[in-house]
């Protein structure tokens, strides 16, 4: 190997073991298995806006909760919620957008 392709493979190492720790999860336009912070607000956001066309447009989770943001109807109106490790959710609030 080049000592040029030797230092590209070992900035690629770095920068990949340093993202490695990053906590974001963010899954716009991903469809997946929702985690279970996901999925609590989900519900919460649900029974909030009292309809089941939710869906999850991005998260990211803290070691102190995870925000989600998510969906609402067929226009996918955008609501924030925060989601806690015990299963309970807080600030669930229409973001005004969508």
């Amino acid at each position: 190997m080049t000592k040029i392709k030797t230092a590209r493979m070992a900035a690629f190492a770095i920068v990949a073991i340093g993202l490695a720790g990053c906590v974001e999860d963010t899954t716009i336009g991903v469809e997946t298995t929702p985690t279970p912070a996901q999925q609590a607000c989900l519900a919460a956001v649900s029974r909030t806006a009292n309809t089941t066309d939710v869906s999850v447009l991005s998260s990211m989770g803290s070691e102190a909760g995870t925000q989600v943001k998510v969906g609402v109807g067929p226009d996918r109106a955008q609501w924030n919620c925060i989601a806690y490790s015990d299963g309970t959710t807080a600030a669930v609030q229409f973001d005004g957008e969508g």
